[in-house]
């Protein structure tokens, strides 16, 4: 691009100045119509309002229901664990760094699932197990170990009395 061959740029309009006079192209109602409440300032009606008609979030039912105390597991199945050599300890760390799992799904720990055959010799520790994954660990000559989760406790606000 050389100096000659400048140009303005197009899409740097300046901001239209509303209820400036009629001179200024969008003055006297300020693109806002003649009268009624939208046409004040603060008027407008909230969000799902319908001029009074029943809205639509209150003539649909409601339906199911979330249960909030769900726990989430990520889950492996033991077919997985194949990748690891002999005699390994196998923790929800030690997967998460191989990628094996996500960290952000196992809000409440890790599963491990029954599904393939275990060929390897395996220490596994995790949150859950399901019993084919039991045994099929047994089978495989490793063990097994159920770990607690350790969840965040806010600290208590009480306030030490001095006198």
């Amino acid at each position: 691009m050389k100096l000659h061959e400048l140009q303005p740029n197009e899409k740097l309009q300046k901001k239209k100045r509303k209820g400036r006079g009629p001179g200024s192209g969008n003055g006297t109602r300020a693109g806002r119509g003649q009268d009624g409440q939208k046409s004040r300032s603060g008027g407008g009606v909230r969000p799902g309002f319908e001029g009074g008609q029943m809205p639509i979030y209150r003539l649909l039912p409601k339906r199911g229901f979330k249960n909030f105390n769900k726990k989430i597991y990520e889950t492996i199945n033991v077919e997985s664990l194949n990748v690891f050599e002999d005699g390994t300890e196998i923790t929800p760390e030690l997967l998460f760094e191989s990628k094996l799992l996500k960290k952000n799904k196992a809000k409440d720990g890790v599963k491990i699932l029954g599904d393939g055959e275990l060929t390897v010799k395996l220490n596994v520790k995790a949150h859950k197990f399901t019993k084919s994954a039991k045994e099929k660990i047994e089978q495989a000559g490793g063990s097994y170990e159920e770990i607690e989760v350790k969840k965040w406790v806010k600290p208590s606000k009480s306030k030490e009395i001095t006198e």
